[in-house]
């Protein structure tokens, strides 16, 4: 299980917020290529980054951040938020991101996924919000009639690299990610998940480890590594078996 800090943007800046609320923001850093960087020093293989401006506009609003981050760090990073069309995604791969991670797009049309898989193999991910179950888009803004399961089932055999599964309503609030809806995600399809949303400690994260035969590949982490409930170091130490603690 690889474990992947999270660089959330917000008017150039990093930001978390709470259960995806705009205004529920708390700043972490203003400079996102430093915070990008420490997290590489850290022992991270790979950084989740979203434009939270690009996600509810729709378009892409933080490509300046974007490139400090791709200019402070030599592991590879995946970007979601506003990515609507294939030009979008070329862009971003041009600029060096080595994964785009599909959103809202994806719910509302599923060919994109299927054209972007197919002219970008191994480079395209799905995002899943859920509150409830219930899929969510728009920045979290809208909830649609579709469940994450059934929305996830569309993607089978695309050629997809990963679902990166979120439970809107433990985001943000180091409350423990969902393990029994993540898990039930990833049994229902072939292509790996990865969780995302309130994982709090490292207990969180042994937790998660123990559904990884389900197919549960990965674990992002953001308020937790930024306020110290979490060691950003430690957590992957753990996953490699390198300690028992939790």
């Amino acid at each position: 299980m690889i474990v992947i800090p999270a660089i959330d943007l917000k008017k150039g800046k990093c930001v978390r917020l709470e259960q995806g609320l705009m205004e529920k923001d708390t700043v972490f850093n203003d400079n996102p290529g430093a915070q990008a960087r420490a997290w590489q020093d850290q022992g991270a293989e790979l950084l989740h980054i979203v434009d939270l401006d690009g996600a509810f506009a729709g378009q892409p609003k933080n490509r300046d951040a974007i490139e400090e981050i791709l200019n402070a760090i030599t592991i590879p990073a995946q970007l979601g938020g506003g990515i609507r069309d294939i030009a979008t995604i070329e862009a971003y791969l041009s600029l060096g991101i080595s994964r785009i991670i599909i959103g809202t797009a994806a719910q509302r049309n599923p060919e994109l996924v299927r054209e972007a898989c197919a002219r970008f193999p191994g480079q395209i991910v799905v995002g899943i919000d859920a509150k409830n179950g219930m899929v969510a888009v728009q920045g979290w803004a809208e909830l649609t009639d579709i469940t994450a399961v059934d929305l996830a089932r569309k993607f089978e055999g695309f050629g997809v690299s990963a679902i990166i599964y979120t439970d809107i309503s433990r985001d943000g609030m180091l409350q423990g990610p969902n393990l029994e809806a993540t898990k039930a995600l990833a049994e229902a399809v072939s292509i790996p998940v990865i969780a995302s949303g309130g994982v709090s400690s490292l207990k969180d994260i042994k937790n998660l480890m123990a559904i990884e035969s389900s197919g549960v590949s990965g674990v992002i982490t953001g308020k937790a590594v930024y306020t110290g409930a979490i060691n950003l170091n430690e957590a992957i130490a753990l996953t490699k078996g390198q300690i028992q603690k939790c």
